[in-house]
């Protein structure tokens, strides 16, 4: 059963009958349904509601005025296919096995490595990192599974990148998939959808010359509402939009072209934006006309912080990838009709894998008890009722990326933040309330916070049975060059 509270009707006399409490619960006394909006590589304040004065997004500031909007909202990895896989599954990618994105085929071949036995690469620094799995098992059960089991109709569309031909959203739990395959960007944004090397994008048919994405991606959300709304339905709607290539209408490249810069400054990223909060706005129009919009729970947010430098994510500190607050924060929205408070905010620390579990509690659908979930249910909360009973959370990236980030593990408890960089095991520790930028570590000034979180580390690595890097014995440090040497002497 879900989980209620109930409202008690003061007792009263009513033609001299005395009239018994009675409980009511209109919240649930009918199934909702779900419409779940993942963005990807869109940033903390790539909205107009989280404070972007350059990027234009009334449809979703008018969510975040209906519903609450969570200050301290987090993906649960700072690269995609972990943070997808984790909201699907309600488990943190340690536990998942899925730590970093997924190499989708070229031209209908594995990525290198794919038949590699192994547990662990070289990647020619001082340690091994454990080898990704290439899609999400079987064994891990869905959202979408749940759900369909408890009699919801299931749809996906969009971006997917959790694997190839048989892990895709219809062998997931999915009735209906548009759009999902296991690309992590689409070729191009405009039909025919596909470039020299990629061929077209699969389980997306017909279009025409001109006609961008994200526009046929919300269209087709629109006629799954119209089409099911007899039903109940969970939809799954993850534009492949903010992520590269930056593209966008003509129209709308010329219109922010010509618009002030306000720190953000990218015009076809803004066109970007403004195409997915269209979006957004053509889905609530089509439940409003559908008569759906007081029985449908919404959840709005994105899979990542904002990649640098196409965007800026400030105050916050970095970006896509990086374990620093613009790496990991994104926006994180929630309207429940006749529970969210309107307009309200709240800053208790969320993550995507908190998802899964809170429209299961929404919809009063009972899990297995052998399944482990690692999120928590929001409806504590979101009922403004009590605090989440939960102590922190976590992240665990063992992987080099670039220039952008070193092998890393982090966790959040209450207002401070500890980081640890795998190679050398170093930490950093802040105060996110006091300093929300991360600019001043505090590891040296209070080493008793920073042992005991980076114990709480330790122990959430081992209980999540997360795949941990290893020393590489076969690395061998670069010489000094001549110059380094002649100095040393």
């Amino acid at each position: 059963m879900p989980r209620r509270w109930t409202i008690w009707i003061v007792v009263a006399l009513v033609q001299g009958t005395l009239v018994e409490p009675v409980a009511a619960d209109p919240a649930t006394a009918e199934q909702p349904n779900f419409v779940v909006i993942l963005v990807d590589d869109l940033g903390w304040t790539d909205l107009g509601c989280y404070g972007s004065q350059y990027y234009e997004t009334p449809h979703i500031d008018r969510l975040a005025q209906d519903g609450v909007r969570f200050t301290d909202g987090y993906a649960a990895c700072a690269v995609c296919s972990p943070s997808r896989a984790a909201l699907l599954t309600g488990n943190y990618p340690a536990r998942i096995g899925i730590t970093d994105w997924i190499r989708y085929r070229y031209r209908g071949q594995p990525p290198p490595g794919f038949d590699d036995p192994s547990d662990y690469e070289s990647v020619g620094k001082p340690i091994e990192t454990p080898r990704n799995r290439f899609y999400l098992e079987h064994r891990h059960v869905t959202l979408a599974e749940v759900l369909g089991e408890a009699g919801y109709q299931t749809c996906h569309i969009g971006k997917w990148h959790l694997g190839p031909d048989d892990y895709y959203p219809e062998r997931q739990g999915f009735d209906i998939n548009i759009a999902g395959c296991d690309y992590g960007m689409p070729p191009t944004y405009f039909f025919p959808w596909s470039d020299k090397n990629h061929e077209r994008m699969p389980n997306l048919l017909g279009g025409k010359e001109g006609d961008f994405l994200t526009d046929r991606l919300a269209a087709e959300a629109v006629k799954f509402i119209d089409a099911h709304r007899e039903q109940r339905f969970f939809l799954y709607f993850a534009p492949y939009a903010v992520h590269t290539p930056i593209q966008t209408k003509p129209a709308l490249a010329a219109k922010y072209a010509a618009k002030p810069k306000a720190g953000q400054k990218n015009a076809a990223y803004a066109g970007m934006i403004q195409s997915v909060d269209e979006a957004v706005g053509a889905i609530r129009a089509q439940l409003a006309q559908a008569g759906l919009a007081e029985n449908t729970v919404l959840i709005f947010t994105s899979d990542n912080g904002g990649y640098l430098p196409v965007t800026s994510n400030a105050p916050l500190r970095g970006g896509k990838g990086m374990m620093y607050e613009g790496g990991l924060r994104v926006p994180f929205i929630v309207y429940w009709p006749r529970v969210t408070e309107p307009g309200s905010t709240q800053d208790e620390p969320v993550l995507g894998i908190d998802v899964f579990p809170t429209l299961l509690d929404i919809a009063g659908v009972e899990r297995d008890a052998d399944d482990r979930v690692d999120g928590v249910s929001l409806v504590p909360i979101l009922a403004d009722e009590e605090a989440l009973d939960r102590a922190a959370i976590y992240w665990h990236f063992p992987h080099y990326r670039g220039t952008d980030a070193d092998p890393y593990g982090v966790v959040r408890a209450g207002d401070y933040k500890l980081m640890r960089l795998y190679e050398d095991g170093s930490t950093q520790l802040y105060n996110l309330r006091e300093d929300p930028s991360e600019t001043t570590d505090l590891a040296e000034q209070e080493p008793e916070k920073a042992k005991d979180l980076d114990l709480m580390l330790s122990k959430w690595l081992i209980s999540s049975e997360a795949k941990l890097v290893r020393p590489d014995p076969n690395y061998q440090p670069p010489a000094a060059d001549e110059s380094e040497r002649a100095a040393d002497e």
